[in-house]
């Protein structure tokens, strides 16, 4: 399943959390429009039914994305690392050592 950009994602949940506290401020007894459409989004977002478990989905997927991940090294390839040395020519071993100009004649 596709999940939303942790930045993304933590600004929904944010928006969603102090619009519920601004309701529960207030007494408001039914969510205002904005809210609604946020619960929504988080349930799509998160791939849920019900905004708790948008809501407790989005948390995990928020806390596992701030936890670093394992460093995976990888060497870069030149242009001339898959050429074997049967191949390879002097005027190729020549362009990696001393890039030519694009008009300059190959001796």
């Amino acid at each position: 399943m596709l999940m939303p950009h942790p930045a993304t994602l933590r600004k929904l949940v944010e928006e969603y959390e102090a619009l519920v506290a601004r309701r529960a401020e207030t007494g408001a007894a039914k969510p205002d429009q904005r809210t609604q459409d946020l619960e929504y989004t988080l349930c799509v977002s998160t791939g849920t039914r019900d905004v708790r478990s948008a809501l407790d989905r989005a948390r995990r997927h928020l806390a596992a994305a701030q936890e670093p991940g394992p460093v995976v090294w990888m060497p870069l390839r030149s242009a001339t690392a898959t050429a074997t040395p049967t191949t390879a020519t002097a005027a190729t071993l020549a362009d990696v050592a001393e890039p030519r100009d694009a008009g300059e004649a190959v001796a």
